[in-house]
């Protein structure tokens, strides 16, 4: 098939990964080979690079941060072919936690 050839960045590839569903990302990124990927090694080793970079910028922003509380969140890794954006971690509310103290206390569920 001729699609197959086509470039990863180009806008046909492009719209196809786009329309992924969220569940077909977590499918490709559960199987993923990255050897067999759509990015050749130097765009891979360039995402690393940047990756690298972001992380690097964000420690140098939290060592100089002296509450831990405004530090920002670390950074998003980019994005490769195959693997959707990370879930972020549940935060506990203090209702939640409330109802959760009830709940280890024997309360009814």
């Amino acid at each position: 098939m001729l699609i197959e050839h086509l470039p990863a960045e180009s806008h046909t590839m492009t719209a196809l990964r786009n329309e992924l569903t969220p569940m077909q990302l977590a499918e490709q990124a559960d199987r993923g080979e990255p050897e067999k990927g759509r990015w050749s090694q130097q765009e891979q080793l360039l995402a690393t690079a940047v990756d690298a970079i972001r992380r690097l910028e964000w420690v140098l922003i939290c060592v100089n941060t002296e509450k831990k509380s405004q530090r920002p969140d670390p950074p998003e890794p980019m994005r490769r072919p195959g693997a959707g954006p990370r879930k972020k971690k549940a935060q506990l509310t203090e209702g939640s936690a409330n109802r959760l103290f009830q709940l280890l206390q024997g309360g009814a569920a």
